[in-house]
């Protein structure tokens, strides 16, 4: 007997959590553009101008930056395994569930993994990373610049000196930063970093950008041991992504095309527009949210604008209000993860997602939410608080 299925028709979803992020339309349309192989002279030329645009976005001259033919975590793992030999010493700076994750991957890596812990939604100090580094002298140290699960913003400049000094190489998750947030890899002299195509870069996931300076690719073409994955061993992807185009494995084309356009999007608006876009409409989604009598669970000087993690207020159903946004709305928020369960929501205005219009969508459907729930508040507050950001260029 034949089985029938149905035809693929998505529901119209507002991605304002974690990620996913909405995607631009004109990388949608890029998806559906014709097939190429992927040693093909077209694919060839989009790679080059992939690669030129990479480089402009995470501000460096790294020769071997490219994109990963995987997911974030993806990033992550090649980062990792690629500078991490067995015994290798270390430091994994972790506030959150992405520094436990590259833990993890580290220690999976036979690395001696020294954590150094804080707790959630707090960045940590040039200080306290000095006095580890200090005692334990790693061949690497691994943070997170922008932490989903809690919205903190780790700041780089002075901690990247501290481990500079200290003889490491440094390796930096920019997952949720790149295209939100400054990324500044040649200033801070950064060895390898990896992201994400599906938060601020308005692409689906599927990608991760990575870049390896020179100091780093000298480390890892004198290793002693193979590196543990052959996929993800950048000794061998050189040869596709360097000059030679060498084939090592079949690329994913038409995600390839998506990241070249969100890149050119990115390209078009300038990074610091893109940056000041999306602290404005952060700013407006605050000031909504304050007048709401709801927090943030970051402090201020240490929020991120394009994940804004706020707590649940007192007498309010996190489920039901993460249900009733999505069924009723099409709106989705994300929940709290591991410390911050049932206790936080996490907002995203990212890429696309990042304009007026979301805001002032979430704050009237979640105004309506609350009031059945018996939440106290002046109804319509939220509305005029962002539209006031707005008009007075605060946000």
């Amino acid at each position: 007997m034949s089985e029938t299925y149905p035809e693929l028709n998505p529901p119209v979803r507002v991605l304002m959590g974690p990620g996913p992020s909405d995607t631009h339309p004109r990388v949608l349309a890029a998806l559906a553009r014709t097939t190429v192989g992927h040693l093909d002279p077209y694919y060839l030329e989009v790679m080059n101008g992939l690669q030129a645009m990479l480089r402009a976005a995470f501000r460096t001259t790294h020769p071997m930056t490219f994109a990963v033919s995987g997911t974030g975590s993806a990033g992550m793992e090649a980062a990792v395994v690629n500078l991490i030999e067995p015994g290798d010493r270390m430091v994994v700076c972790v506030n959150g569930v992405f520094g436990a994750r590259m833990a993890e991957v580290a220690q999976r890596a036979r690395a001696e993994v020294t954590r150094i812990d804080r707790p959630w939604g707090e960045v940590f100090t040039p200080q306290e990373l000095a006095d580890v580094l200090d005692r334990v002298r790693p061949k690497v140290v691994g943070l997170v610049l922008a932490e989903t699960s809690t919205g903190a913003w780790q700041p780089m400049e002075a901690i990247a000196r501290v481990v500079r000094d200290a003889g490491a190489l440094l390796l930096v998750d920019a997952v949720t930063a790149l295209g939100g947030i400054p990324v500044e890899v040649d200033a801070w002299q950064v060895d390898v970093i990896y992201a994400g195509t599906q938060k601020c870069l308005s692409c689906p996931p599927g990608l991760a950008p990575i870049s390896f300076s020179p100091r780093a690719m000298e480390v890892i073409l004198s290793r002693k041991s193979p590196v543990q994955s052959w996929y993800l061993d950048v000794s061998l992807l050189a040869n596709y992504w360097g000059q030679s185009r060498a084939y090592h494995h079949t690329a994913p084309i038409n995600m390839t095309y998506a990241l070249y356009e969100a890149l050119r999007l990115l390209h078009e608006e300038g990074l610091e527009n893109a940056w000041a876009r999306h602290r404005r409409n952060h700013l407006a989604l605050k000031a909504g949210l304050e007048a709401l009598g709801i927090r943030y669970a970051t402090a201020p000087s240490q929020t991120l604008p394009q994940l804004n993690a706020v707590l649940v207020p007192p007498g309010v159903d996190d489920a039901t209000v993460r249900s009733g946004l999505l069924t009723r709305f099409g709106i989705e928020i994300g929940a709290g993860l591991g410390a911050y369960k049932g206790k936080v929501w996490r907002i995203g205005l990212m890429g696309y997602g990042a304009r007026p219009a979301n805001v002032l969508l979430l704050l009237a459907a979640l105004e309506q939410l609350l009031a059945e729930q018996g939440y106290a508040f002046e109804r319509g507050s939220s509305i005029a608080a962002a539209n006031a950001a707005y008009a007075a260029g605060t946000a």
